[in-house]
């Protein structure tokens, strides 16, 4: 039976190939049109009667009035609140939605929604297209995107883009445990905690997005990610 079973993995891997590129093109002729976008973190599970919930309503809203398409996962929480300023502001609002098994619903404020079934595909997206990243409170996932990207960043694999870690209460623990484990230790180097900024201000993130937006230039000559 398990050789039955391993025989028919086998013969249905060529097969395989062809959805993993389907998502790709798919998504990568969608997103290409939108123009440099904000890609915000954080978890599904945020009430909206949380603060950090209307924060980052309001942090999105801004970035979006700037022409800044707001990138998502496009589930509830965090997620919804991105996508609920983008739209707020008539933006682009993109969610990228994940096929789970006990299904994730995408939010009603994704105007760009896209679906995918492989988390990879869909982790390529989050960065390929964007010039920045926001990190609210979050899980496993937001964690697992927050040391994937400063990891692109630290190999040189992307440029160093602005990467935003909101809610100096939560994300404390994880800096410090960094310095004292990573740092201490030489598994990294000193000028790798400087990849990121801390911050509770809405305004001090946009301005440090803004910046660099105007510091790179228009989107035909931004730094490409993982082209």
């Amino acid at each position: 039976m398990n050789g039955e079973t391993n025989i028919a993995f086998i013969k249905e891997d060529p097969w395989r190939i062809f959805r993993i590129m389907a998502e790709f093109v798919d998504s990568f002729e969608t997103l290409s049109t939108v123009g440099p976008g904000v890609t915000v973190f954080g978890s599904a599970r945020m009430l909206p009667t949380n603060p950090y919930y209307q924060a980052c309503v309001d942090l999105t809203q801004a970035l979006a009035a700037h022409n800044l398409a707001i990138v998502t996962g496009g589930g509830p929480g965090i997620m919804e609140a991105a996508n609920k300023g983008a739209a707020l502001a008539k933006g682009k609002s993109v969610g990228l939605n994940i096929l789970l098994p006990h299904e994730q619903r995408g939010n009603r404020y994704a105007n760009i929604p896209l679906n995918f079934h492989y988390f990879f595909s869909r982790k390529v997206c989050f960065v390929k297209y964007s010039i920045a990243f926001i990190y609210m409170p979050g899980g496993l996932g937001t964690l697992d995107e927050f040391f994937e990207v400063m990891t692109l960043i630290q190999t040189k694999k992307i440029p160093e883009y602005p990467i935003i870690l909101f809610g100096r209460e939560f994300w404390k623990g994880v800096i410090q445990w960094m310095k004292d484990q990573l740092e201490t230790n030489k598994y990294i180097s000193p000028e790798d905690l400087n990849l990121f900024t801390l911050t509770d201000d809405p305004q001090e993130a946009i301005d440090i997005i803004l910046d660099y937006k105007r510091r790179v230039g228009p989107p035909e000559v931004m730094p490409k990610a993982l082209a």
